[in-house]
């Protein structure tokens, strides 16, 4: 965004390293009938600023969705509005998390997938509000299939296009009654004008990892999608897509050679971020016969091909959950790491478009359960959005330690 931060609100996040969780009701919620749908009680945060610099949440808590808004960096937000009419069975799955974009009037796009059944099939959806979250249209599927859809990303274009991917599972009865192998998921995609209503859904490539979530960009007004794949062999690495415009799919490229022959859910997704300048910046995690652990790589072809695997974090302490952030001011890297005590997200920066990357440091800690660490940013100061069941919420600039 080209709008900058008020100086209050500046202010009041760069205070938040000294205390990263006095946001509302900050207490611990370690008991496990925490049902309210309150802040405390969230087990998955996902943040988005407004054009006008204000910070909204969604929260997953007491089996509902609801949006929450910060005027003040994240040190309290207004009581939480709830988006689903009801208690549902919501996907819990550890790469499942609510989405929320916001366009430039200022109106809010939400998406979230809930459990069909317990054979853990789903279905994705979608609502919308134009005044200002105090309330939402009814929820409505993004897809009139009832087979199984899951982990639904959003991104919206320049022009408020909402562009949507998930995977889902339309395809896969059909081939198995042709007598087809069929493994995995399908990704699917479809686009909004108005974050209501979604067009037909288009099958972008079969055969990908059904349990992993997506990543999504906008490369210039072309999608680009990030996925973990199975390749010949059942082996699950990851592979993008860049679109030729909001209808089109491009060729599937891979991002890397790892060679991790699984025929199980990692449930540990990619990430993708895109450059002022372009650059593809991508994050993700394997344990395959090439590499292990959790890697960062490039590509400044469009995502024909990727640089060579940079290793991130720790090995020793377990480094999961990266997500990467790239912006005018530099490109950021986030993860979380355990030590066998506590857990902690370590960051490092780059200022050269991800060809070098700083030392790495520890901005937040924690010593019971929490949610995965994600970036966020506003005019020229990214922050660090972590869900902590014991210590409640952090939002804290990048930069600022324990």
């Amino acid at each position: 965004m080209k709008q900058t931060l008020t100086n209050s609100l500046i202010a009041a996040a760069l205070t938040l390293w000294q205390s990263p969780v006095l946001a509302h009701e900050m207490h611990s919620h370690a008991d496990t009938g925490c049902a309210e749908v309150t802040l405390v009680c969230a087990t998955k945060v996902t943040p988005a600023f407004g054009p006008d610099g204000k910070l909204w949440i969604a929260i997953l808590a007491g089996g509902k969705v609801a949006v929450a808004a910060s005027t003040d960096g994240g040190r309290s937000f207004t009581k939480p509005v709830v988006v689903t009419d009801r208690k549902l069975d919501m996907d819990w799955g550890p790469d499942a998390r609510p989405k929320i974009v916001i366009d430039k009037h200022g109106d809010l796009i939400v998406a979230f997938s809930t459990f069909r059944d317990k054979a853990f099939n789903g279905e994705v959806f979608t609502t919308r509000s134009t005044d200002g979250g105090a309330t939402f249209a009814q929820i409505r599927p993004i897809t009139s299939n009832n087979v199984s859809q899951r982990f639904e990303a959003l991104a919206l274009d320049t022009d408020g296009t909402v562009f949507a991917a998930w995977l889902d599972k339309r395809n896969r009865a059909p081939a198995k009654k042709k007598g087809e192998a069929y493994d995995g998921a399908g990704l699917f995609f479809a686009t909004s004008r108005d974050g209501v209503a979604y067009s037909k859904a288009k099958l972008v490539h079969n055969n990908t990892c059904e349990c992993c979530r997506l990543g999504v960009a906008f490369a210039e007004h072309r999608p680009v999608v990030i996925f973990r794949n199975i390749f010949e062999g059942g082996v699950r690495d990851h592979a993008i897509t860049t679109f030729s415009d909001l209808n089109t799919p491009g060729a599937i490229h891979r991002v890397s050679n790892d060679d991790w022959k699984i025929s199980a859910c990692p449930h540990q997704g990619p990430s993708l971020s895109i450059g002022p300048t372009g650059t593809y910046h991508a994050t993700w995690y394997t344990n395959g016969k090439n590499r292990q652990g959790l890697f960062y790589a490039r590509s400044t072809d469009g995502g024909a091909k990727f640089s060579n695997p940079v290793a991130i974090g720790n090995p020793s302490h377990n480094p999961a959950r990266a997500f990467v952030l790239a912006t005018v001011q530099g490109t950021y890297l986030a993860w979380k790491e355990f030590d066998g005590e506590k857990t902690t997200v370590r960051v490092m920066q780059s200022a050269d478009d991800g060809k070098t990357w700083s030392e790495p440091k520890t901005i937040a800690a924690t010593s019971d359960s929490s949610d995965h660490p994600l970036l966020v940013s506003f005019g020229r100061t990214v922050f660090l959005s972590w869900m902590t069941k014991k210590d409640g919420y952090h939002f804290q600039p990048v930069g600022q330690g324990t």
